[in-house]
């Protein structure tokens, strides 16, 4: 759980088209925006709980994100997006029972090597 999460990357546009494509099925969208050095926040519309990315030349570590996914048809629906925006598949759609039995998550590996994940903790309907 946390309020926003805020981190630096190599190419800006990319990072923003390849969160805004991933996370669209998620219902993330662009809610403020400045000039690349400042950055972009994102988060669903009516979200308390954001995303910010900013230019940076310095190359941040390697990253695990994991975004609440409402269904399981959600943690499907963002990892085609994210294939489809660029990202690497690091784990398909499915229960990781070593967490707990409904544990159902995806990962993929973004633009600066930063491992997302959506991951919905329900059962299946």
């Amino acid at each position: 759980m946390f309020d926003h999460v805020k981190f630096g990357v190599s190419d800006f546009a990319e990072s923003k088209a390849f969160f805004l494509a991933a996370l669209g099925p998620l219902g993330v969208v662009v809610v403020a925006e400045g000039a690349p050095g400042y950055g972009v926040e994102l988060c669903p519309p009516d979200g308390t709980v954001s995303l910010c990315l900013f230019q940076t030349d310095e190359k941040p570590a390697h990253l695990h994100l994991a975004f609440v996914a409402r269904s399981r048809q959600q943690v499907q629906a963002f990892h085609r997006a994210a294939l489809a925006a660029g990202g690497r598949d690091h784990g398909a759609p499915g229960l990781r029972p070593h967490y707990h039995p409904n544990y159902y998550a995806a990962f993929v590996i973004g633009p600066d090597g930063h491992n997302i994940e959506a991951v919905c903790h329900e059962p299946e309907f």
